[in-house]
């Protein structure tokens, strides 16, 4: 996941495979790597901290839903993200969830085959983190591993001095109807990143396809690789306490 001209690159890089999930679905509170498979096991939970040994806990309902209990991590000025408590539905380094539908082939993305919605809760204060997608590909259809095709992030919102991967390549742009900032970054992993120009809380039905055939004509992603992961989420440099998912889904479509 993350990189950034600050390295955030290497946060997708040093996801590791998440631990074993937790084998029930009632309310549970989830720290360190813990993973919890919710809603019927359709998406999983992770509280995914890789980058920081500080305290880091998440709670849930056992719903597509989490908030950020604790959070003592304080290592804004390292560069690489504390954590990335996040929900997914597809395969995370090889840790899938059921019936997702994914992979598929990026050349068979049409409008409306994957949508997604999304509602959070947004603290501010000295707070340090994005409110982000990340949407991984391969060049196979493989659920093992790394991903070795792109990464596509999409920064609904931030606090604090932090921005996405690489550098600033095209400013303002609209596609799907909303506004980018549009951030592209080749060196340490591919990785393309569309930054709302007005900040956002949620996002209704939003269809990936307009993003996905965007990062394609820029050649960051290839017709021919497979979308195998959707994951929304805080990357968080510094506290983080009270960020929270309200409720997410993703809905994928036959091609």
């Amino acid at each position: 996941m993350t990189r950034r001209g600050y390295a955030l690159a290497l946060a997708g890089a040093l996801m590791l495979g998440a631990l074993p999930a937790c084998a029930t679905a009632s309310p549970a509170t989830l720290c360190d790597s813990q993973t919890l498979a919710v809603s019927g096991g359709a998406y999983t939970l992770q509280n995914n901290e890789y980058g920081s040994a500080a305290r880091q806990c998440i709670t849930t309902d056992g719903s597509t839903d989490f908030m950020v209990a604790t959070s003592s991590i304080a290592d804004a000025t390292r560069g690489v993200p504390g954590g990335y408590p996040s929900l997914y539905k597809g395969c995370h380094w090889g840790a899938c969830t059921s019936g997702s539908g994914l992979p598929i082939r990026v050349s068979s993305i049409r409008a409306g085959t994957v949508t997604t919605s999304w509602r959070t809760s947004q603290p501010r204060g000295s707070n340090v983190y994005n409110v982000a997608y990340d949407i991984w590909f391969s060049k196979t259809p493989t659920a093992t591993g790394q991903p070795n095709g792109g990464e596509l992030m999409i920064w609904l919102n931030h606090s604090g001095r932090v921005h996405p991967a690489g550098s600033l390549i095209a400013g303002s742009v609209s596609i799907g109807g909303r506004s980018y900032d549009v951030w592209g970054r080749v060196i340490g992993g591919r990785t393309i990143s569309y930054a709302m120009t007005g900040a956002a809380t949620s996002v209704r039905n939003l269809d990936l396809q307009p993003l996905v055939a965007d990062a394609v004509s820029r050649g960051y992603i290839r017709g021919s690789w497979y979308l195998i992961d959707v994951e929304a989420g805080f990357e968080i440099w510094q506290g983080g306490a009270g960020l929270g998912t309200r409720s997410f889904s993703v809905s994928v479509a036959s091609p």
